[in-house]
Formats: C-alpha cells, sequence, structure tokens
C-alpha cells in the first residue's frame, strides 16, 4: 500500500507541476489588450485560466492528502527498513580499566604578568630598556 500510494505521489509532483508550468503569468493579460489573439485559445475567448486555475486546486488538495497518508502509513508501518537485517546479539561487554594518571592543571598567567611580558618583549625587540608600570 506504501509504495502504490509512494508511485502515485511522484505521478502526482509531475502533473502538479505540468498544470503550474502551462498556466500563464498575471502580467499575460496585457497582451491581449493589443491583440493578443484571444479567439484563438483551445480553451476560448476567456482562455484556460479557470480550467487550470481550478485543476491545480484539485491535484494540490490531492497531493496534500496523499502527503498525509503517507506519513500515517511510514509511522504506523510495522516494517522497518532494519527489518530484514540480522541484528548482532547483545553480549555483555567486559573491559578491564586501565589505570589512569593524575591530571595536573598548567600553570595560568594572570593578565598582569602577560601585559608585562608582552612589554618586555616589545621594549626587547625595540632595543630599549623595559619599562615597568
Amino acid at each position: 500500500m506504501y509504495t502504490v500510494l509512494l508511485v502515485f505521489q511522484v505521478v502526482i509532483c509531475i502533473v502538479l507541476v505540468g498544470l503550474i508550468l502551462i498556466q500563464k503569468g498575471q502580467g499575460a493579460d496585457i497582451g491581449a489588450v493589443f491583440g493578443g489573439g484571444g479567439s484563438q485559445t483551445v480553451f476560448g475567448a476567456r482562455g484556460a485560466g479557470n480550467f487550470l486555475s481550478h485543476t491545480t486546486a484539485v491535484i494540490g488538495a490531492v497531493f496534500f492528502l496523499n502527503s498525509l497518508g503517507l506519513a500515517y502509513l511510514s509511522d504506523h508501518s510495522s516494517s522497518s527498513v532494519a527489518s530484514g537485517i540480522a541484528l548482532p546479539s547483545k553480549v555483555p561487554v567486559t573491559t578491564t580499566a586501565a589505570p589512569v594518571a593524575p591530571v595536573v592543571a598548567a600553570p595560568t598567567l594572570s593578565v598582569a604578568t602577560t601585559a608585562g611580558l608582552a612589554a618586555d618583549a616589545v621594549s626587547a625587540a625595540a632595543g630599549s630598556s623595559p619599562v615597568k608600570p
């Protein structure tokens, strides 16, 4: 059932895209004022606007309902992707804990110490004696 609805969804998508692409845009009506040949259309002098608009709305509603059906079936289906795969048996894993060395914190420098070291490095690069604040 799921596969049938999925194939139907793809067909609906293709039909919906085709219907949208063959509709004329909003600015296409101005061409009829200057002799656009409105009486030579397949759907009559009024054009295909109403027919295509209503058909697109109906196909869109079918697409929406089919999407809800697919979502329901995918959530409530008894089979899953892993149903045909043999899962490994649950065997308890025993590990021996290796001794952990204590973590020693690295020494930290204060902002004032860091600024003093930076000032010393700048003054040494400039060739003058360091100025202590």
